[in-house]
C-alpha cells in the first residue's frame, strides 16, 4: 500500500513541468534560427561582398 501511495503522489506532482516546457520551446526556437541561418547563408555572403566592395572603394577625407 505504501508503494501505491508513493507512486500516486509521484504521478500527481507537477514540479518542474514548466521547466520542461521552456526547454522544449527554447530548443525549437534555436532549431528554427539555425535553419533560417542555413537558408540565408548564400545571400549573406553576397551582401557582405557588396559591402566590402563599397567600403574598400570609399575614400576618407582627412583634411578640413
Amino acid at each position: 500500500m505504501k508503494v501505491l501511495r508513493m507512486f500516486s503522489r509521484f504521478r500527481a506532482d507537477e514540479t518542474g513541468a514548466v521547466t520542461v516546457d521552456w526547454v522544449v520551446l527554447t530548443a525549437a526556437v534555436c532549431s528554427l534560427v539555425a535553419i533560417a541561418m542555413a537558408g540565408l547563408k548564400g545571400n549573406m555572403t553576397s551582401i557582405g561582398q557588396k559591402v566590402e566592395d563599397h567600403l574598400s572603394s570609399a575614400s576618407i577625407n582627412t583634411t578640413f
